[in-house]
């Protein structure tokens, strides 16, 4: 954060054209020296202090180029694009301020020289294409691998571990890939069907994979079960009490005998519904079966009391996320009509059963059929560590989808750098002129990944890249760096993967950025408001 305060003012006028590039090289090298510290599973954590003395720890970098106040016009534009990186593809935020970073300040030592800014970016956009194809040869086909739990199981813990401490990583890792698995079973994977709940309450290391729903209320009758087993579940939008209409009325009645029978109709009405539903209960529940009912409208208490005395546990008023959810996890229809009701409209749960944490209830549906939808449960001592393993938890869970659906990984701890970097060195001899000059900065701005690593690690940085180097030469496989010790390994063989799309995009991105950074040779103030023409009216598309 201290680099970040100390970018320039962009409140001057004009910067001069041989200042222009250096100011937004000094402004992709200062977010980069901000962020750099934490990248990779030992990479160290940044503090954030609100206005009003809020703190936050996390070495997420879309949290903190989120939280951060950056005031530079370059520097928060790279971060807004890192920030874009993340929100398509779900993680490799850090790795592209790296790259842009690096880009411009290899580019600084050929415009020092007096080359002129063009013929870089030629020879960046020569070098980024060259290292996509590269990376489309280098990924690691895995047509299957929906069905290959261990697989997507070092996908998660490789994002993970990058987010939280190595205990707590491999827990969440299991809760993670059994999330996505649950969901994969549909046409997509829509990670919104994944509710992640949070309780203040235990520790972190409490967390855990819901197969089914929580729902964050309770029965609202003391006479009900706390807890049942093999439950049809009966989802419905039902009201159970009774309503005034919609529409402007009133009834007049002449004594209280006429009052009392309307009274009467009016109760009659809601209890036929009541049982309706408990004969439907009587009907499909054989011995040793329970049945639960979770309406979105209101129950009065009457008919709670009818429902308690036949051992249903029903629950009013559930938000219609929850319903929404509830067929998806626990099968069924949603009924909106206690008539003609049938069995196959019933969801199944293998177990139901309330939980009182201090004031608040929860009900829990475990053990679903077929579920489409799931839940995970965060638990924590306080809301910092909960708001931890939530963002840890976001891109775990955008790591096992992204690798789904690419059915392909790319070798990690650096091993596609390294690889790619090597490759452009043997590529540069194709290339004639001056843009030669640029795939070389681009090898050379590569290796900031498994440098970093390595510096993050507490090693050497020259005598781990060396070795590394060295050894993918002379063996021709994906050699990454553990970051344990500090030696150069197979990425595949320990389970260390990155996202193919991830790496894409982020190649993609920074050298575009970096390429247009190269070309500004002023930075203005805009005079007037940006987006209006002179005469004051919007302009026009």
């Amino acid at each position: 954060m201290a680099a970040a305060t100390r970018l320039v003012n962009p409140s001057a006028e004009i910067v001069s054209k041989s200042q222009a590039l250096l100011v937004n090289c000094s402004a992709a090298k200062g977010l980069q020296n901000v962020l750099k510290s934490n990248l990779g599973p030992r990479g160290t954590l940044k503090m954030l202090v609100g206005g009003a003395g809020q703190i936050k720890i996390t070495k997420d970098g879309n949290v903190l180029l989120h939280e951060m106040q950056i005031q530079h016009p370059t520097a928060s534009l790279i971060a807004r694009t890192a920030t874009a990186q993340d929100d398509i593809t779900g993680d490799g935020t850090t790795t592209s301020v790296l790259l842009v970073g690096e880009l411009l300040k290899q580019a600084e030592r050929f415009l020092s020289e007096g080359l002129h800014p063009r013929v870089i970016a030629e020879g960046y956009d020569l070098a980024k294409d060259r290292v996509l194809e590269f990376l489309d040869t280098f990924k690691v086909a895995q047509p299957e691998i929906k069905h290959d739990r261990e697989l997507l199981l070092s996908i998660a813990r490789t994002s993970l571990r990058t987010k939280l401490a190595a205990e707590m990583a491999d827990q969440m890792t299991e809760a993670v890939t059994d999330a996505v698995l649950t969901l994969s079973q549909g046409p997509t994977i829509d990670l919104h069907m994944v509710e992640i709940m949070h309780m203040t309450h235990k520790l972190g290391s409490d967390s855990r994979f819901v197969r089914g729903l929580v729902l964050d209320h309770g029965a609202r009758h003391p006479d009900m079960p706390k807890a049942l087993n093999r439950c049809h579940i009966f989802t419905c939008n039902v009201s159970f009490e009774y309503e005034k209409s919609e529409v402007a009325s009133g009834f007049f009645y002449s004594n209280a005998e006429e009052r009392e029978r309307l009274v009467a109709s009016e109760r009659r009405f809601t209890d036929e519904k009541v049982r309706q539903v408990i004969d439907f209960k009587r009907k499909v529940c054989k011995e040793g079966e329970s049945f639960v009912v979770i309406n979105q409208k209101g129950i009065d208490p009457l008919s709670l009391d009818m429902f308690a005395k036949e051992g249903i546990l029903a629950l009013r008023r559930a938000k219609r996320r929850n319903m929404e959810r509830l067929t998806l996890a626990c099968g069924g229809l949603p009924i909106n009509s206690v008539e003609d009701l049938s069995e196959d409209m019933l969801g199944w749960a293998g177990r139901v059963y309330e939980q009182t944490l201090g004031e608040e209830k929860y009900t829990f549906v475990e053990d679903v059929r077929h579920a489409r939808s799931c839940t995970i449960l965060i638990k924590g001592p306080n809301q910092h560590t909960i708001d931890q393993i939530k963002d840890a938890l976001r891109d775990g869970l955008r790591a096992v989808k992204n690798a789904i659906e690419d059915k392909a990984l790319v070798p990690g701890g650096g091993s596609f750098e390294v690889a790619a970097s090597h490759m452009l060195q043997a590529y540069k001899e194709t290339v004639s002129g001056k843009p030669k000059l640029g795939v070389v900065a681009f090898a050379e701005a590569l290796l900031v990944v498994p440098k970093t690593l390595a510096e993050n690690s507490g090693f050497d940085v020259q005598d781990t890249l060396i070795a590394l180097l060295e050894e993918h030469a002379k063996t021709g496989i994906a050699v990454g760096l553990d970051v344990t010790t500090g030696e150069g390994m197979a990425p595949a063989m320990v389970g260390v993967w990155d996202n193919y799309r991830v790496k894409r995009q982020s190649l993609h991105l920074a050298t575009i950025l970096a390429t247009q950074l190269l070309v500004v040779d002023e930075v203005m103030r805009a005079g007037r408001q940006m987006g209006r023409v002179p005469g004051g009216g919007a302009e026009e598309e």
